[in-house]
């Protein structure tokens, strides 16, 4: 499909009874959807460039998680941790009737998709784990925790796109401000008062900074449940969350596993990089 893609809003209700939100993206029936799991503070929009590559011959279900975009905030910040976001997930393929999909996880969506496969692998007909893995590098995650939950506000939407390059410029060192307002435009929304404001709820920080949050979990066995399928793992070379040493162990952990480094491109790789698209295209063609 041409740039901008249609695409209908589809809801789901989660099992505490929150109204969640995912753009839908037809495709052809006869084949699993790409289902899109987005980052930390991200939303449906982040898979854009996915569904101009792919919708048509593929349907593309791009979920927004509970406290971002158009889905319900919760009143309890404590449900904004990934197993509740897992629980989410499952409440929607249940309720859209899904069977198989491709996950497409971008930074905590892959880990969604790692925790999906320990549930039920035979459902996921292939993955592609966009710049996280099984073990997070600390600087990355500091460097998260640094901005999550910063309810910063902007006059227009080049103050924003100007902000996020001096932010970010060190992920996107080759973005041009045409890029940021772009971006700006995926992260943000224009708030009540007519300010830009960041597209979540700042309480999904809450529990990510939490001390608990820190505990080591052994994501390896998670991840070696993709056995089997097709699975692609991305990462930016200038990544500080996944390390060139964990995505080497991956390869080795699931065997066939492509992985692809994208050069100057930082933490997380937006899909719209040409090679990322190529890559995704050849698993694609494994799942058919």
């Amino acid at each position: 499909m041409a740039d901008g893609a249609a695409f209908q809003d589809g809801f789901w209700t989660s099992p505490d009874g929150l109204k969640l939100h995912y753009r839908d993206y037809p495709g052809r029936a006869d084949r699993p959807p790409l289902l899109c799991l987005p980052g930390l503070t991200r939303n449906a929009r982040d898979f854009e460039p996915v569904a101009d590559a792919f919708a048509g011959e593929w349907r593309v279900i791009c979920v927004e998680l509970r406290g971002r975009g158009e889905s319900d905030y919760s009143k309890d910040s404590a449900t904004y941790n990934p197993l509740q976001y897992v629980a989410d997930i499952n409440a929607l393929l249940d309720q859209a009737g899904i069977e198989r999909f491709v996950a497409i996880g971008t930074s905590l969506g892959g880990i969604l998709t790692m925790l999906l496969a320990a549930g039920g692998a035979d459902r996921i007909a292939g993955a592609v784990i966009n710049d996280v893995g099984p073990v997070l590098e600390p600087a990355g995650v500091e460097r998260i925790r640094e901005y999550v939950g910063q309810g910063r506000s902007f006059p227009t939407w080049m103050h924003a796109a100007r902000a996020l390059k001096e932010s970010g410029g060190a992920i996107f060192p080759d973005f041009a401000i045409t890029d940021w307002l772009a971006m700006a435009k995926r992260v943000m929304a224009v708030s009540g008062n007519g300010r830009i404001v960041f597209d979540y709820d700042m309480k999904i920080a809450e529990p990510f900074n939490a001390p608990a949050a820190s505990a080591d979990f052994d994501l390896w066995p998670a991840y070696r449940a993709l056995a089997g399928r097709p699975v692609l793992a991305i990462r930016g070379a200038l990544s500080d969350l996944l390390s060139a040493a964990t995505l080497r162990r991956m390869a080795k952990e699931v065997p066939g596993t492509e992985t692809l480094t994208l050069k100057r491109v930082g933490h997380a790789p937006t899909l719209a990089e040409p090679q990322a698209r190529e890559a995704i295209a050849r698993l694609l063609a494994k799942v058919e």
